[in-house]
């Protein structure tokens, strides 16, 4: 064995001192505790754990949110009114169309055949209602003669009656044909009108946004009308909301209400409610009522089947000092009622005070009295805060004391 080795080994068998040892560690818990010489150690004080917000102005608006569906205010299905072929489509979606415009054509061949029978159906009673009138005023000439002829005894009673006879018969043969002419001009107008409806045109001015058939197909109108198109007036929409029955109650006509899509969140449409339907509709059984109102969209960016994120204002203030509501304290909380606060002033001394709300929203109120621009209020911590806060530093403090006599002990 080296004399080196032999040294070290000498070393490390000389007996430690307990007394260095257990200063040594009592100084380092001391550190552990108190802190490293010089350093800060702050002190508690009504302050600590209070959170605290000053009062501002803003503008606050009382609210009710929900969900709604744009559709056009005014729209129409344009069908036909008889059946027959789809010759031909003069239209496409999305096309712009005026009032009267041709949208379709059906083929026309077997109603014009109809028109041009009843035309000639009709010439021939004319013709014949201007035979029978001949023959009536034939008639009624022989029977006048007969009447002067009587007075001379130059004919028979028998004749003069036979002559009146024939003359009442005539001219009600005249008439039975009068109304026969009247009758086929009635159905004339009617397969004219059938042939007219051939050619369908656009009962108002709109876009088309919808097209249910095709040129070649088979049209039948037996019971329903078939729909052809439908065209829409896209300048004026209505947003059908959806509104539950909790808030249903505080929906009134002619209440302002903005709304937003999903396409344009920083855009807000204005308008007021215009009805509230009565019926309402279960969906996942929870009860919703349609509210519509109606709104201008000049620049078409409003289309059919949009989702809309609706606000109806219940309450709107403006330039109104506001505090979070987690900072009332007492009252109910409601609208145009008392309630209480605490106050923060600079020296970390707290004050309750009442004050008086105006327009309440879920997350901030308006306070109307009992403050003024700038005071902070405690929103969490306060009174109760700071004692809390005071009872877990003194819980927390034996604690220590404690761990530093086992570690005392244990040396």
């Amino acid at each position: 064995m080296t004399p080196i080795l032999m040294t070290r080994l000498r070393l490390l068998a000389r007996p430690v001192q307990r007394p260095l040892l257990l200063g040594l560690a009592v100084a380092g818990l001391a550190v552990a505790i108190l802190g490293w010489p010089g350093r800060s150690v702050s002190k508690s004080s009504v302050a600590d754990g209070v959170v605290a917000q000053s009062v501002l102005r803003a503008d606050l608006v009382d609210e009710i949110a929900a969900l709604g569906t744009l559709q056009p205010l005014r729209s129409v299905e344009v069908g036909t009114q008889i059946s027959g072929q789809l010759r031909r489509l003069h239209v496409q979606l999305g096309q712009t169309v005026p009032a009267q415009a041709l949208l379709a054509e059906l083929d026309p061949t077997l109603l014009q055949a109809r028109v041009d029978a009843s035309r000639a159906g009709l010439r021939h009673l004319q013709a014949q209602w201007l035979d029978r009138s001949v023959q009536a005023e034939l008639a009624m000439q022989q029977w006048q003669r007969n009447r002067s002829l009587i007075r001379a005894e130059a004919v028979s009673e028998e004749l003069l009656q036979a002559s009146s006879a024939a003359a009442r018969s005539s001219a009600a043969q005249v008439q039975a044909l009068a109304a026969q002419i009247a009758q086929a001009e009635a159905n004339l107008g009617a397969d004219e009108a059938s042939l007219r409806a051939t050619r369908i045109h656009a009962p108002m001015a709109g876009t088309v946004v919808a097209i249910n058939a095709r040129e070649g197909q088979t049209l039948v109108a037996n019971q329903q009308a078939p729909v052809i198109v439908r065209i829409a007036d896209l300048g004026r929409m209505t947003v059908w909301a959806q509104v539950t029955e909790a808030d249903v109650p505080h929906i009134r006509l002619g209440m302002p209400v903005s709304f937003s899509t999903l396409g344009e969140p920083h855009r807000r449409w204005q308008g007021q409610v215009r009805q509230v339907l009565p019926m309402p509709e279960s969906v996942n059984n929870v009860v919703l009522y349609q509210v519509l109102f109606d709104v201008d969209n000049p620049d078409g960016a409003l289309r059919p089947q949009m989702s809309a994120q609706v606000s109806f204002v219940r309450q709107h203030a403006e330039g109104a000092l506001v505090v979070p509501r987690s900072a009332l304290q007492g009252g109910t909380g409601e609208a145009q009622a008392p309630s209480k606060v605490q106050v923060l002033h600079d020296d970390g001394r707290l004050e309750a005070r009442t004050v008086q709300l105006g327009v309440v929203t879920r997350s901030r109120v308006q306070v109307v009295a009992g403050l003024a621009e700038g005071e902070r209020v405690v929103t969490a911590g306060g009174a109760a805060g700071a004692a809390r806060d005071g009872a877990d530093r003194k819980a927390a403090k034996p604690a220590q004391t404690t761990t530093a006599t086992t570690a005392f002990k244990r040396f």
